[in-house]
């Protein structure tokens, strides 16, 4: 089959969902499949690696198999195949790098090693090019999910026709990532893994002014983030207020009872504790807009770009919407599909790799710990 676009075969294994993906001349999605694995995990109150190892090693062939199908193409119709290098767990890292490897060995087909933060990037770039609104370069990039918060400078470098993106670090967490934040705190009140879509759902019945929690004031590096202190301050008022405890000991047992929906934990949670939901999220959602759009103007930027995880929260998008307008940047974010782990992403990172002229030998590794800045 032939499109007369690069076809990338795009494949994602960093933590919890195994992902493949076509994408056509690093717009088109043909086809974009994810298994999750949050039934798995979700008991357990978070990700346990070797269960997510072993889950990988199950999913990989018919979740690449189904990509491919709903493309309307076969494996040797790629032009090259993009995996996952890091970073993330290690040993779900590993089987997707080893089997992209062992793919593109079989059908002689390039492979190209993607950063899974510059993957967040480019889904923003995608639904950019579908809905023919593009940001313009150079930019100020938030990457927040559950394993990173991130803030860097993206510009685009090389010839027009195989320009890629290169990163410069502004800021990043220095403790828990928001994501990360989000989950522990939602493990304190017993509201289920993952914490963070749970929290938006109920904070919109709370008031996110009744509780006032500190600004993280960071030495140094202004453009820094951290939330450890406000997830501490979360339990300090836990402690200070026992009589939440009734409620929290029957949410677990209704978690326990396989009752995690939004409606029912909602139902046995007190104004009390929606009030301290709404605070919270709105100190981190303040705290990540502020920082983030205070690093446009000494970077002399327009355009801010916001992916990952956290980016699906809807207190997020409309924070960082009204505030963008007032300070006159053009904001963008993926869609809510896009903004958690895909390989879509991926392929389509891996496409402006590819066209750049990088190219992996079988040597690969996956690194857990691979910086994108």
């Amino acid at each position: 089959m032939s499109t007369g676009e690069n076809l990338i075969l795009g494949i994602e294994s960093s933590c919890d969902e195994t992902a493949a993906a076509v994408v056509a001349g690093g717009r088109r999605v043909l086809s974009s499949i994810v298994a999750s694995q949050v039934g798995i995990h979700r008991k357990y109150g978070g990700v346990v690696p070797e269960l997510a190892s072993r889950e990988h090693l199950r999913q990989i062939v018919p979740v690449v198999r189904e990509a491919v199908a709903q493309a309307g193409i076969t494996l040797r119709d790629v032009d090259a195949i993009a995996v996952t290098r890091g970073p993330g767990l290690i040993g779900a890292l590993l089987v997707g790098v080893t089997y992209g490897k062992v793919l593109a060995m079989a059908l002689g087909k390039p492979l190209v090693g993607v950063n899974h933060l510059e993957g967040h990037v480019h889904a923003v770039l995608l639904e950019a090019h579908a809905g023919g609104r593009r940001p313009a370069f150079p930019a100020v990039c938030l990457i927040v999910s559950g394993g990173h918060t991130l803030l860097c400078h993206a510009k685009f470098e090389g010839a027009e026709s195989a320009a890629r993106l290169s990163y410069t670090r502004i800021g990043a967490t220095r403790d828990d990532a928001a994501g990360e934040a989000f989950d522990k705190v939602a493990k304190m009140l017993a509201l289920g893994y993952p914490g963070g879509p749970v929290i938006d759902a109920l904070a919109a019945h709370g008031d996110p002014r009744a509780i006032r929690f500190a600004e993280p004031k960071m030495k140094g590096n202004p453009y820094d983030f951290s939330f450890s202190g406000i997830k501490t301050a979360v339990l300090y008022h836990l402690r200070r207020n026992p009589q939440l405890q009734p409620e929290i000991e029957a949410r677990r047992q209704a978690l326990a009872r396989g009752e995690c929906g939004a409606d029912a934990l909602r139902a046995l949670a007190t104004p009390a504790t929606l009030d301290l939901i709404a605070s919270f999220q709105r100190a981190v959602v303040d705290d990540l807009t502020a920082r983030t759009l205070a690093a446009a103007a000494p970077y002399a930027v327009a355009t801010v770009l916001v992916s990952g995880g956290v980016a699906a929260n809807s207190e997020l998008r409309r924070k960082f919407e009204a505030e963008a307008q007032h300070h006159g940047i053009d904001l963008f974010f993926p869609s809510r599909v896009l903004s958690t782990d895909n390989a879509a992403m991926i392929a389509a990172a891996g496409h402006a790799r590819f066209l750049s002229g990088e190219r992996e030998d079988f040597s690969l590794d996956a690194d857990p710990g691979l910086s994108l800045a």
